[in-house]
């Protein structure tokens, strides 16, 4: 290249003029812009050389000012056309007399800025650029079409991100939407922190985000990690900041089809006609439903009698969804898929649409419901001497929570709620001699309403017993039921644990020390289509009934049982039942790890909120003793998790702790032991 040459470079994808000034090394120049700057060039790097004259950098101005008025890309349409037919190809050159009719230096760097700034009409081909055909310029068309589309599309959701980060109300589109879920997808990867115990940076190589993802992340700036879609999501007000992870995560659907609703609907306005046309009217009988005052379905009534003979009859009467209901329907397949009702701190995510499920199919105090009543006469140890199962109508009469029956028992206000309780502590009594194995251990309930977390303690109240014990008991009635009748039923059983010997028992510390020991030893519990002891609770034989409305495995029961009493086969075979509760068990398995994790989670941000509390722990067992991890009880809060201690300490030992750290969404929790001047010092 000679002194003076006007030339064309890109300086970080930006065309720029340049004028060569001298030689830089062997191979490269010094170019000077228009701006006076000077660029040191490879010869690769130069896209178009000007000839006909040598300029000056000051004359770069003047040169693009005449280039201007020929800048015009519908004039590439016109030479496209005269073109395309023949497939003729063109240079700069060329295109500057077929378009200009001249080929001045301006004019020829104009047709080549045209060719070489086009993406429709040529491709360059070496020098040259040869038309495209008829078809790849409709397809080019269309694809910049849908290009300036998605970039339209683009700077309307960054409006609208814009508007909700400043607070305002927006309107989310289609397209917008499926950009969110796909980052909401992602951003619910963070429950893997707390179930695998990975970091979140390991967390972020481990899952690269997917490219719709990655492009909205970077749209908007963001970092493309899990965390980064988390706080996104809250920045727009589309997630809470303490939006449930782990409920995303799983499968479990939450919002119920708009096909289930309809068919829900539609069996409220119009009852389907009731397959126990014969059902035993047991309206006379006084219920009392006991329930905690926040439940909305009401599955379950007591009720007791005294019968001509002189024996005491106590009777459960449980709610019959399945007068809704026919087996494999919509309602019931959703049902299914659901596996049991959520219960979470938050609130609660149904297995029945709550139309239903709070309405016709709950035991409504002073309506008339439909039950499937389990009537009992109990040996004067405790033991079932006679029994019968009826579909029923009832009519509660009353609807009391646990305080309510504790006040009525310790006034002796209802003589049947004293009668059932008389009856229950029995029923306990045989239960232990039949090798029950009872472990007391505190149980947190936790709620959270708005910002506000409760934390109460479910005691073991008379209340509590009376109704456990009444459930137990129909459990087993409804068994024994199947067992006599061969129907194929979801049993429970557990095997028989190995408990500590005694001798090594009695060295624990009396209490929850000793009962935590014992929890270890527990089995799981076991289904199966035939009979088997639940060791647990001293039964040769016992199944789940009494929350239809709740677990499935408790539906399936009342669809087997209903049949037989009304002198129909059961729906489910034995094989088509095993089948059936192994899909139930596998979902129920994720609901209560679901459930698990939520409360801890909120366990943690209770105590985060708390730092300057001091708590009264009890030292429950080790963890790793040899590094000083063991397992600790807030006795006041009934809360249990582990603490590093930095001293040598004895199970059941009492002891005084702080919250040092706590972070629900790590899953992270630190104690530190304090003594007692400073426990004195945060109370005072």
């Amino acid at each position: 290249m000679e002194k003076g040459t006007l030339v064309e470079f890109r300086l970080q994808s930006e065309r720029r003029l340049g004028v060569v000034d001298r030689p830089d090394g062997k191979t490269r120049w010094f170019v000077v812009d228009e701006r006076g700057q000077s660029h040191s060039l490879a010869p690769r790097q130069v896209t178009y050389t000007v000839t006909g004259q040598a300029y000056e950098p000051t004359q770069i101005g003047k040169f693009l000012a005449e280039v201007q008025p020929y800048l015009d890309p519908s004039s590439l349409e016109v030479a496209w056309e005269l073109l395309v037919e023949d497939a003729e190809t063109v240079t700069p050159t060329s295109l500057a007399n077929l378009l200009f009719s001249e080929s001045a230096p301006y004019q020829c760097y104009a047709a080549h800025y045209l060719l070489s700034d086009d993406k429709i009409y040529f491709k360059q081909k070496g020098d040259a650029y040869e038309p495209r055909t008829t078809a790849q310029v409709a397809e080019r068309k269309h694809q910049l079409e849908v290009e300036a589309l998605k970039a339209k599309g683009q700077q309307e959701f960054l409006v609208r991100v814009e508007q909700a980060l400043q607070g305002e109300p927006v309107e989310w589109q289609k397209h917008d939407r499926h950009r969110l879920e796909a980052i909401e997808k992602y951003a619910a990867l963070l429950a893997d922190v707390v179930r695998t115990g990975v970091n979140q940076d390991s967390l972020a190589r481990a899952y690269p985000p997917p490219a719709p993802v990655l492009e909205t992340m970077n749209l908007l700036g963001r970092s493309a990690t899990p965390h980064g879609a988390y706080q996104l999501l809250v920045d727009l007000g589309c997630w809470s900041p303490h939006e449930n992870l782990f409920l995303r995560r799983s499968s479990i659907p939450v919002q119920f089809p708009t096909k289930v609703v309809e068919v829900a609907q539609q069996r409220l306005d119009m009852h389907p006609p009731d397959p126990d046309a014969n059902r035993v009217d047991l309206t006379h009988l006084k219920v009392y439903t006991i329930d905690d005052e926040s439940t909305t379905e009401i599955d379950d009534g007591v009720s007791w009698e005294t019968l001509p003979d002189g024996r005491e009859r106590l009777w459960v009467h449980i709610a019959d969804p399945t007068r809704w209901l026919i087996p494999e329907d919509d309602l019931d397949l959703e049902a299914r898929k659901r596996g049991t009702t959520v219960y979470l701190p938050t609130g609660m995510v149904p297995m029945f649409p709550e139309l239903l499920a709070t309405g016709p199919m709950s035991l409504v105090q002073g309506k008339v419901c439909c039950a499937l009543s389990f009537g009992v006469v109990l040996d004067d140890l405790g033991a079932v001497a006679d029994y019968t199962i009826h579909a029923s109508v009832i009519k509660p009469t009353y609807r009391l929570t646990y305080e309510d029956v504790d006040e009525m028992l310790d006034l002796q206000a209802e003589p049947e709620i004293a009668a059932i309780a008389t009856w229950a502590r029995k029923r306990k009594a045989w239960r232990n001699h039949q090798g029950a194995i009872s472990i007391n251990m505190p149980e947190a309930m936790i709620k959270v309403k708005g910002d506000d977390i409760s934390i109460d303690i479910l005691d073991d109240s008379h209340s509590r017993e009376l109704v456990a014990e009444m459930m137990i008991l129909a459990g087993e009635v409804a068994a024994r039921y199947g067992q006599a009748h061969n129907i194929p039923l979801p049993f429970r059983g557990q095997p028989q644990p190995e408990l500590p010997p005694e001798e090594e028992l009695i060295q624990l510390p009396a209490g929850f020390v000793r009962s935590c020991a014992m929890r270890r030893c527990m089995p799981k519990s076991e289904m199966s289509i035939t009979p088997l002891r639940h060791a647990g609770l001293g039964l040769d034989t016992y199944t789940q009934a009494t929350s239809p409305i709740r677990r499935y495995s408790d539906l399936l029961t009342h669809f087997q049982l209903k049949a037989h009493l009304r002198g129909d086969a059961p729906p489910f075979n034995a094989d088509q039942l095993r089948d059936v509760m192994i899909t139930v068990s596998t979902i129920t398995q994720e609901v209560t790890m679901v459930e698990r994790q939520t409360n801890r989670y909120w366990a943690l941000e209770y105590l985060r909120r708390q730092p300057e509390q001091v708590w009264e722990v009890v030292v429950l067992m080790w963890l790793r003793e040899d590094s000083g991890l063991a397992l600790i009880l807030l006795e006041d809060l009934g809360l249990q998790l582990p603490m590093l201690f930095r001293r040598p300490v004895n199970l059941g030992e009492q002891v005084l702790v702080k919250v040092t750290l706590a972070d629900p969404q790590k899953d992270v929790i630190q104690f530190q032991e304090i003594i007692y001047q400073e426990a004195q010092g945060a109370v005072n």
